[in-house]
């Protein structure tokens, strides 16, 4: 049955390719959409209604795509997440060394979280515990494995202690990243988001660099201060 499903998929591709490449743009369009709208607004405050209006279409034409919000959620949620992933690739090959990486993937980050009121990570683990535990999963994996090649980078280069538990220095990094996020931990009314990561990043960082890291860290710190 499945077969012949996916067989009757190819067939109506083959036939009308133009109206599956329309299905495809109109899905990413609201996948793209709906994040900017979590992002800023949050996911419970933002409905179907509200991204049907935001999109100029229907909420027929919403359903056709996604068959509830959690969906929809899970989709923007994983898009955001995949987008993120990337640039901090993109960021490792450029960067001159891992303290340079760490800096500027902080930067990065830090632009997919402006509005801390919304706190997407709080928020999916209120209202979507399913997807924030699999979200979780997925950073540890995807994510993880690009922490661990930077700690190698560190060590091997002679910036990071040589006797460090990578495993656990990632694991580590990764849950205190998630924490510093968390609002029910660090209201934003007591907390600025800018402040909390630049200071867990030097935290993180001064227990594990060389004292030769540890004079390359001083001048992204300084660096820092006087922006």
């Amino acid at each position: 049955m499945f077969f012949q499903y996916k067989l009757w998929k190819l067939i109506r591709f083959l036939k009308f390719p133009d109206v599956f490449l329309q299905q495809i743009v109109m899905k990413k369009n609201i996948v793209e959409k709906a994040s900017a709208l979590f992002s800023l607004r949050g996911f419970k405050s933002v409905t179907m209604d509200d991204l049907a209006e935001a999109l100029a279409i229907s909420k027929k034409t919403l359903y056709a795509h996604f068959e509830n919000k959690e969906q929809l959620v899970r989709e923007s949620s994983f898009f955001v997440f995949d987008s993120v992933c990337r640039e901090i690739e993109l960021i490792k090959n450029k960067a001159a060394h891992p303290i340079e990486e760490l800096y500027t993937v902080k930067s990065a980050v830090l632009k997919h979280y402006q509005n801390e009121d919304t706190s997407p990570v709080y928020q999916l683990q209120k209202y979507y515990p399913d997807i924030y535990t699999e979200l979780k999963d997925q950073e540890y994996g995807r994510l993880g494995i690009m922490v661990q090649s930077s700690l190698k980078l560190g060590v091997s280069t002679g910036l990071f202690r040589p006797n460090i538990n990578i495993d656990f220095v990632s694991r580590l990094y990764l849950n205190g990243m998630r924490g510093i996020r968390d609002i029910a931990i660090f209201p934003p009314s007591q907390f600025d988001m800018k402040s909390l990561f630049e200071s867990y990043l030097e935290y993180h960082a001064r227990a594990i660099v060389t004292p030769k890291g540890l004079g390359i860290l001083n001048e992204f710190i300084a660096n820092t201060d006087q922006k």
